[in-house]
């Protein structure tokens, strides 16, 4: 079963509102401290800050988060490398975001961190092969 689309305003709010940090936390499955750390790592993730640090993310910020997650957690990419392959691409805003699913094995138990690792092998081979 797909998790709702935050474009679609599945938590009741228009797609261009400006969410919290709380509410893009729940709705992609990261933890807050998480987004804070990302918006350190990466400079182009700047959500608005009003009164008290209170964030408030736009549609743009959340589909960069959304892309930062699939590099790191689907991808195996480092942040170092997460942040190059970032450099230069535009993350389109209207894209549909979905919150994730993690794939699990049969025992029930989550398969991203075997996938990511065996990504990261993909990778290296391919480039190893490329040189």
């Amino acid at each position: 079963m797909n998790a709702p689309l935050l474009h679609e305003g599945a938590d009741g709010k228009a797609p261009e509102a400006l969410r919290t940090i709380g509410e893009v936390a729940k709705a992609l499955g990261i933890k807050q401290h998480v987004l804070r750390y990302w918006e350190e790592q990466f400079p182009a993730l700047r959500p608005l800050t009003r009164a008290g640090g209170r964030r408030y993310y736009r549609a743009q910020d959340i589909a960069l988060i959304a892309e930062i997650d699939r590099l790191l957690h689907r991808e195996g990419y480092t942040i170092k490398g997460a942040r190059q392959a970032l450099r230069g691409r535009k993350v389109d805003a209207t894209a549909p975001v979905v919150a994730p699913q993690p794939e699990r094995s049969a025992q029930g138990e989550s398969a991203a961190p075997l996938i990511a690792f065996l990504r990261g092998i993909r990778d290296r081979l391919a480039t190893a092969l490329d040189e």
